[in-house]
């Protein structure tokens, strides 16, 4: 529960209160119940069906079908549709012809379903549960053409494989990983991705073709496109019988048919592939549907055969590749803005008519605190970040009093911050709390060149870029820049942890399953990372000096102000001797701080009632460094 709020009305004053604690409509418990998420749409023949992510379901991913007016389930209990390909996942679905095939959680093996039906495995049990898994497929003539990912011994290989009913067959492999089998509309021709370590798939990959057979076999491969240094996504063919991608070679992700622009820009139309089966454009009868991300604002626009663009008038949000057509419809999976938790929602591309299939519910809009873009200098140029003003209707602060800043460095360090609602920043917003989220050099949407300011200088740009954010707001007089905090999880808490450690900006810290040891993570973590560190840092172990000097761990003697670490304690990638090592240090040197451990969670919190403490805890611990009593 919380504390009544009186219903505002134009007529109320706001009641003076000091920044940090306002009352919110926004309980912390609210905010863990998080929604639905919906991803991965899909259509066919008419019907609309989307993955949908229940956190009351203990998080099971269940395939929705929409159908003329009327919503169902089509994943029957007991089943959850996600793979652990790369360990991220994506792609774990397709439907063809009424009949869907999927990659289950448990077992990770592969299940044909037809509509209305039980999923039947096939795939067979691999020597170990879970060892073999699959994402990314297509249907092809006889059978499916998907990624498979084999986990044997001591090494991962992955390729892709053709699967009928049986073992399934080798189609291409070769290299360390495989993305996006997609075959031409006769039948005639496969293209596929792949790339080699130490690449990432934002850094380079390659685009191939071969004849296609039948029955998985190929002719020749042809490399189309691609090499070490251009990334391609989303390779597509066309109703015309020509391929499409997104490469990136102009120092934009932006749209080919055959090598040609369709509508170069100065602007990325499109996101890295930290998933499998990411959709950004999509065809119409008599055009193409294509993603565009200006200033960290996603639109939508129609690009005619003669490259005119016009706008697709959807309400704003991020939609991340999660686009599809269906010749004058495309549906798009919206994370939500302004007030919206997210949305499934059908465009009609000729009319503009917009109808919303399916919502995630809304958050009080009054409330809301809207993103401002701001850019601030660095050593490399402008960089980019989101500004939430504190904003409650129902109270105002002193007027000589400025409020205190937390900075949001996010995890990837790829990824991006985007202006969708995101409830845990309103949380603080609403208590009179400002946000920075920061974009730090690195972060996808800017182009290749803004995405590459990271390349061997983690820990140093994005921790410069989160300082840069802090003390530009403070010197526009926006925020108290004696009352500064930092936050993040996973990569953000490395950013976070070594803001703190290296530099004597902030008063307070939080850092969310951080990593403190970068040669713990070097040695530890998963195939499709584990040369990640290579761009970020240098190659491992010749570089070893290097992650010893910008690991946090290593210099616990330099850090002086109070922290809370947040952990779970089954972390696979980034485990709870890193987060103990930390607390073990601070204790030594008597520092305040405070350590919370969750049973059951592991890389992320998925359960509420670890996100709701985590929250509450988090914001008690600001207000005790900062001055300021939170209001539950």
């Amino acid at each position: 529960h919380h504390s009544p709020v009186r219903p505002h009305s134009a007529s109320t004053t706001p009641a003076t209160a000091p920044y940090g604690t306002w009352t919110s409509p926004f309980s912390a418990e609210l905010v863990a119940a998080g929604s639905v998420r919906f991803g991965t749409p899909r259509i066919d023949e008419g019907r609309v069906f989307w993955l949908e992510d229940r956190p009351r379901e203990k998080g099971r991913v269940v395939l929705t079908e929409y159908e003329s007016g009327s919503l169902r389930d089509v994943t029957p209990e007991g089943f959850s549709i996600r793979t652990r390909v790369h360990e991220y996942g994506g792609g774990a679905y397709l439907v063809s012809d009424g009949v869907v095939y999927f990659s289950n959680w448990s077992d990770q093996r592969l299940y044909r379903q037809n509509l209305g039906g039980d999923p039947v495995p096939i795939t067979p049990e691999p020597p170990s549960t879970g060892s073999w898994r699959y994402a990314d497929g297509i249907v092809v003539p006889d059978g499916i053409v998907c990624v498979r990912e084999r986990h044997e011994d001591d090494e991962v290989v992955n390729e892709l494989v053709y699967v009928a009913d049986g073992t399934p067959t080798i189609a291409v492999g070769g290299h360390d990983f495989f993305a996006a089998p997609r075959l031409s509309p006769d039948g005639s021709t496969l293209a596929w991705l792949c790339w080699n370590h130490p690449n990432m798939p934002w850094d380079g990959c390659e685009l191939w073709t071969a004849d296609y057979l039948g029955g998985g076999s190929l002719g020749p491969h042809r490399r189309i496109a691609g090499g070490t240094s251009e990334s391609i996504i989303q390779p597509e063919w066309g109703p015309d019988g020509a391929l499409y991608w997104l490469s990136d070679r102009s120092g934009y992700w932006n749209l080919y048919r055959d090598h040609q622009p369709v509508a170069p820009m100065d602007a990325d139309c499109a996101g890295p592939a930290w998933t499998f089966g990411g959709r950004y454009f999509g065809f119409l009868a008599d055009g193409i549907v294509l993603t565009i991300n200006e200033d960290g604002f996603e639109r939508l626009v129609v690009v005619d055969s003669d490259g005119n663009q016009s706008a697709v008038n959807i309400p704003a949000g991020s939609h991340r590749g999660n686009v599809v057509t269906d010749g004058d419809h495309a549906i798009v999976v919206v994370s939500g803005w302004p007030s919206e938790r997210g949305a499934v929602r059908k465009v009609d591309t000729t009319t503009g008519s917009v109808e919303t299939l399916q919502s995630a519910g809304n958050l009080d809009a009054t409330y809301v605190s809207q993103p401002q873009p701001i850019t601030f200098p660095s050593d490399e140029g402008p960089s980019h970040a989101f500004f939430y003003p504190p904003h409650n209707p129902d109270f105002a602060a002193e007027e000589d009093e400025l409020p205190p800043l937390i900075v949001f460095s996010h995890g990837g360090p790829t990824s991006a911050a985007q202006p969708s609602l995101d409830p845990q920043i309103q949380y603080f917003t609403s208590r009179g709390l400002a946000v920075v989220d920061v974009n730090y050099g690195g972060s996808s949407g800017y182009g290749r060149r803004y995405r590459q300011r990271l390349s061997g200088t983690w820990g140093i740009v994005d921790v410069l870029d989160c300082i840069g954010a802090a003390r530009s707001l403070a010197a526009r007089g926006l925020v108290d820049g004696s009352r500064l905090a930092i936050r993040g999880g996973s990569a953000g808490g490395f950013t976070t942890l070594a803001a703190l450690t290296f530099h004597d900006v902030f008063q307070v810290g939080a850092s969310y399953f951080g990593v403190g040891d970068l040669e713990a993570l070097a040695r530890d973590t998963h195939k499709f990372e584990s040369r990640y560190l290579d761009r970020l840092i240098g190659p491992y172990p010749e570089a070893a000096d290097l992650y010893r000097q910008r690991s946090p761990i290593n210099f616990v003697d330099r850090l002086s102000c109070p922290i809370i670490l947040f952990q779970g304690l089954e972390d696979e990638v980034v485990p709870p001797s890193q987060a103990l090592a930390m607390v073990a240090a601070l204790e030594a040197r008597g520092i305040s701080h405070a350590y919370v451990p969750f049973a059951g969670e592991q890389h992320g919190f998925r359960q509420a009632e670890s996100i709701a403490r985590a929250l509450t805890e988090e914001l008690s611990f600001y207000g005790r460094v900062l001055g300021f009593t939170p209001n539950p």
